[in-house]
């Protein structure tokens, strides 16, 4: 059996970390750590997912993980790369976003503990309940006198906005670590936190934020980063060319975030099935010799699609998902039977996915207008001349098709032009 580092080593999440006892340590059980995620948005993204996923497998040592929620932080931001200052977010909307935050959290937790049929320790902790008691010249005695300025300006995105004469930072812009260094020390003397884990961009805040644990309390605490996840084409994972995929089914759905993934390339295989599923490695490694043979059946890119969606959303959305992508890519003689017995529930999800139309009994032409498969009642005609127009998967030849007649018994019908472009009408 693999210890806590060989796991993380062979999984290919481990970036950086500051003492190999760490290792040593969580590897013996009931030791704490925390990992953060900021309030910008009621949903963290894939993008914080990855992150989460090494945390799991401290916790699936046995330790316990603070999940500290940054509403302090979130009230300043932190610098970036952009020439202006993020917006400030209201208590409103801190409260929103916090109340998210938490909830994805607790439910994705309950889905890793099904999966993997163990128990996870784990409190969510919010940063605001550091600072709320506490005034300005508390700070400064607190955190201002041990850290210097000298380190704080050479930090890459500030001595970028300060050296640019078109830009700025703003003080609170400038003081936003100050917090963030302040936190792991609360942890610390509060709740026993000894180790961080983050991102390989936060490794210097890390080794400052333990420098500051260090200076006012001489105990040792620990830092490990997780590698920045590329894809094959060298992007940052999780991010689309539009946005982000949010772990919330309202903001990316569950078949949205099953296709980003089974549009994942071969390259990816054995890496990321490591990286976002808990299946063993015997198995991945199976799953991969297996996907090599076929590939053009891209069994690999189902199972990884499955997985994931099951930690994030449990099984229920899987499968659905699964059924949606069988429905429009891979299983076409048994869309019509799939269509009938879907429940009421499944059918909106379908709707959702696919698109779709009320009906209010236009005819052929003005349906297929209406559905925005055909510019006009003329293109219609032409699409349908060349036999490009299906009802319920029949071809169709007739000008003057009762629509009516064709609806299945849940109330539904299928449009397809060609092969790939759908829309379900509802009545």
């Amino acid at each position: 059996m693999k210890n806590l580092k060989q796991e993380l080593e062979s999984r290919g999440f481990l970036h950086q970390y500051t003492h190999e006892e760490a290792f040593e340590k969580f590897d013996l059980w009931w030791e704490k750590f925390y990992f953060w995620v900021d309030c910008s948005a009621n949903s963290m993204t894939i993008g914080n997912f990855v992150a989460l996923q090494m945390a799991i497998h401290f916790m699936l040592k046995w330790n316990k993980c603070f999940l500290l929620v940054g509403w302090a932080t979130s009230t300043i931001w932190n610098p970036w790369w952009k020439d202006k200052e993020r917006p400030i977010l209201s208590e409103e909307d801190l409260v929103k976003n916090q109340a998210g935050i938490t909830k994805q959290f607790d439910l994705l937790i309950k889905n890793v503990e099904n999966i993997t049929w163990k128990k996870l320790d784990y409190e969510i902790v919010n940063n605001y309940d550091f600072f709320k008691n506490m005034n300005v010249l508390d700070f400064l005695k607190e955190v201002w006198r041990f850290m210097t300025v000298n380190w704080m300006m050479w930090k890459d995105i500030v001595k970028k906005r300060i050296e640019d004469p078109k830009q700025w930072i703003s003080y609170a812009e400038f003081s936003y670590m100050l917090i963030m260094w302040y936190d792991f020390y609360y942890l610390n003397k509060n709740k026993w936190v000894t180790l961080e884990v983050g991102w390989s961009d936060e490794w210097d805040g890390i080794l400052s934020w333990i420098e500051l644990v260090s200076k006012k309390t001489w105990k040792e605490v620990y830092g490990v980063t997780n590698k920045l996840i590329m894809d094959a084409n060298w992007k940052k994972f999780g991010k689309s060319e539009w946005n982000a995929i949010w772990l919330d089914k309202n903001k990316s759905t569950p078949y949205f975030m099953y296709q980003y993934f089974m549009n994942t390339l071969d390259w990816d295989i054995d890496r990321f099935l490591k990286l976002f599923s808990f299946l063993p490695e015997e198995e991945i490694s199976e799953i991969v010799k297996n996907h090599m043979l076929e590939p053009e059946k891209r069994e690999w890119q189902k199972t990884l699609a499955y997985k994931v969606v099951e930690i994030i959303h449990w099984e229920n959305e899987s499968k659905l998902a699964e059924k949606i992508s069988d429905f429009m890519f891979w299983n076409p003689s048994s869309r019509i039977e799939t269509l009938e017995k879907l429940n009421k529930e499944e059918l909106e999800t379908f709707k959702n996915a696919i698109w779709w139309i009320k009906y209010s009994w236009e005819n052929l032409f003005e349906t297929l207008v209406k559905s925005e498969l055909e510019k006009s009642n003329s293109w219609a005609r032409n699409s349908i001349k060349s036999g490009a127009i299906f009802i319920n998967e029949k071809k169709v030849e007739d000008f003057n098709l009762d629509l009516e007649k064709e609806f299945l018994e849940n109330g539904s019908l299928l449009l397809r032009k060609w092969k790939k472009n759908f829309k379900i009408v509802e009545k």
